[in-house]
């Protein structure tokens, strides 16, 4: 199975064509772009797939990262999937930037449960916890730091993430705080999307927190 990989969850733009058969990433392209995730998708999608030397008719399946993340990114990365998926009539599936840093630990350190905790800023963190087979163990949530301190304080296993250190001051392995959501591996996130199943994975935004943006009550115009 062909599956084209996107990733638009951070400040990084990035696509990949994946051969599930050959487990093997053929090709992949993108850059840290900060902005402008929308007027660079699709360039890094033409070039990944002409660097694979396929076509976009190949492609069989679409993995796209849902979040948490950046809210604008996300919107555009599932629009896009959802697009092409419609477009090419193949399925689309969404993975969480959590489950690609449970991924990338487990893979670094098999054999042990992991905590991913990404640094959700204004003192709080995303947070959810993995058994060693990459399963998850409960739902992704927002916690503050001290919720998230109390709740795992005695969780034993990897702990991972841009937030490591706020939850567990002294971790207990090496593993790099990676999975950061402008740090995502486009690799792991097109073989998670490989072995998803289309019908529980579909491709929605996971927003563990609201927008910043807020309605200004006040220039609300009245409606007849």
């Amino acid at each position: 199975m062909l599956v084209l990989a996107i990733d638009t969850s951070g400040t990084g733009c990035a696509a990949a064509v994946y051969d599930s058969a050959a487990a093997e990433v053929l090709a992949r392209a993108g850059a840290n772009i900060g902005r402008g995730h929308a007027e660079r998708l699709m360039e890094f999608v033409d070039e990944a797939l002409l660097a694979a030397d396929r076509q976009l008719s190949e492609i069989e399946r679409i993995a796209v990262t849902v979040g948490p993340g950046s809210f604008t990114g996300i919107r555009v990365g599932v629009a896009a999937a959802r697009g092409l998926a419609l477009a090419l009539g193949k399925p689309a599936v969404g993975i969480t930037t959590l489950e690609v840093a449970a991924e990338n630990a487990r893979l670094t350190t098999p054999g042990q449960a992991v905590l991913v905790v990404i640094d959700a800023k204004r003192d709080e963190v995303y947070a959810q916890l993995f058994d060693a087979f990459g399963r998850a163990k409960d739902e992704p949530e927002i916690l503050s730091v001290t919720e998230a301190r109390a709740r795992f304080s005695g969780v034993e296993g990897v702990v991972c993430g841009s937030g490591a250190s706020l939850v567990r001051p002294s971790p207990v392995s090496d593993v790099p705080t990676d999975g950061v959501p402008d740090n995502i591996d486009i690799a792991v996130v097109a073989r998670l999307g490989a072995g998803a199943d289309p019908a529980s994975a579909k491709p929605k935004p996971l927003y563990l927190r609201g927008p910043d943006a807020k309605p200004q009550a006040g220039f609300a115009v009245t409606r007849a």
